[in-house]
């Protein structure tokens, strides 16, 4: 008996130790991980990773509707000089536009709108803006900041707004969910969320909407009445921003039981993912769900398809559906622009989104093979906002 004790007791020291070597390989610095993050993201940048090439004869081919000159400024996120995209651009508008220049500090989506808010920039590349954000340029000009998408996002690519999948492990015999049971896993009561800087009262649901068993899905036998236990990513990402506007209605209330990640650096320099580190519960949980990238994903994972709010539609994520929009959460990627009500678009700025928007400006998306070029549809929408 003794001897079991003082056994265990040695397995139970071995486990504290290894665990405080676990803790001490992790470099939770932010400034040693944005090192790490930086040399990431200068490899992906320099490669394609998608050799598929869409038919674009649908998307307009650009023609200059007038001759412009001038500085064009642009501050905001690094993604697109982080490739050769942003250069790509530029060097074919300037063919049709040999008089106009750039002036582009793209380091991160954070500058983007305090930057057109203070007259710095006339461009604001960025993925979605949050609440305060908003609320920063609302302040200072009484109206919203005008939102043109420029790209959808990657299907698998780190850091170039990778589609949101739904991940369960292997075991889990569930194949696919709606908006709506999403909205019930990993969220929670809520009297209301905010769209934009509105706060919206017709979103709100009581706990019934709560999902928080497998039976709840349906599932039956030893799977009725277990937890569904919740992975994500750290609530201060925008990733998990994008996934309550798309799945919550803009809801800030999570799963009380929600288990978030964030990235580290190891010991040998190399970055650990928040994705990964969902992935990798997910794998080891057989009763775990997570919300992470495709690209991280495991055999011992599988993606469930998700139909989008109000049908029962599902939809497999993969290249396809993503670039068609079939597939519901996927991400994008926006100019923003200082634009008054009733005031028209500098010809410069105008000439330029028009160009970006253009067969020639979304083949050198797809050929850049990172983001996703936009279909017709949504570049007719994102055209009738430069009038």
């Amino acid at each position: 008996m003794k001897r079991d004790r003082l056994r265990s007791a040695a397995l139970a020291i071995a486990i504290c130790v290894l665990a405080a070597s676990f803790a001490e390989a992790q470099i939770r610095d932010p400034l040693e991980v944005q090192k790490g993050r930086d040399v990431k993201l200068q490899k992906r940048g320099s490669i394609s990773y998608y050799s598929e090439r869409w038919d674009l004869s649908d998307l307009p081919a650009y023609q200059p509707n007038e001759a412009v000159s001038g500085v064009i400024r642009q501050w905001g996120t690094n993604y697109f000089s982080d490739s050769s995209l942003e250069k790509t651009w530029e060097e074919g508008f300037r063919k049709f536009h040999p008089e106009v220049h750039f002036e582009t500090d793209l380091k991160t989506a954070l500058a983007a709108i305090p930057a057109l808010t203070f007259k710095l920039a006339d461009i604001g590349p960025a993925r979605h803006i949050t609440s305060d954000e908003t609320l920063l340029f609302q302040r200072y000009r009484s109206y919203l900041p005008t939102q043109i998408t420029v790209v959808t996002g990657s299907l698998n690519v780190p850091g170039w707004s990778y589609a949101i999948g739904i991940f369960v492990n292997k075991d889990n015999p569930l194949a696919r969910l709606t908006a709506e049971q999403l909205d019930g896993i990993f969220g929670a009561e809520r009297s209301g969320a905010f769209q934009g800087t509105e706060w919206k009262t017709d979103v709100a649901r009581g706990p019934d909407k709560n999902i928080r068993t497998w039976g709840q899905l349906g599932l039956n036998g030893e799977w009725a009445g277990k937890p569904i236990n919740v992975y994500g990513y750290n609530l201060k990402y925008h990733i998990p921003t994008t996934f309550a506007d798309r799945v919550m209605q803009g809801g800030a209330k999570w799963n009380e039981k929600l288990t978030e990640f964030t990235n580290y650096k190891n010991a040998d320099g190399t970055t650990q993912l928040e994705g990964k580190q969902v992935m990798d519960a997910v794998s080891r949980d057989k009763y775990g769900i997570g919300f992470s990238g495709i690209g991280f994903l495991t055999p011992q994972a599988k993606a469930v398809d998700v139909a989008p709010r109000g049908s029962t539609n599902y939809v497999a994520l993969n290249l396809q559906n993503l670039r068609s929009r079939a597939y519901p959460l996927f991400d994008e990627v926006y100019f923003y622009l200082d634009r008054a009500p009733g005031k028209p678009l500098d010809p410069k700025i105008k000439e330029y989104i028009r160009y970006i928007l253009s067969r020639e400006g979304q083949d050198a998306v797809q050929r850049d093979g990172k983001y996703l070029p936009l279909t017709a549809q949504v570049v007719r929408e994102q055209l009738k906002k430069l009038d």
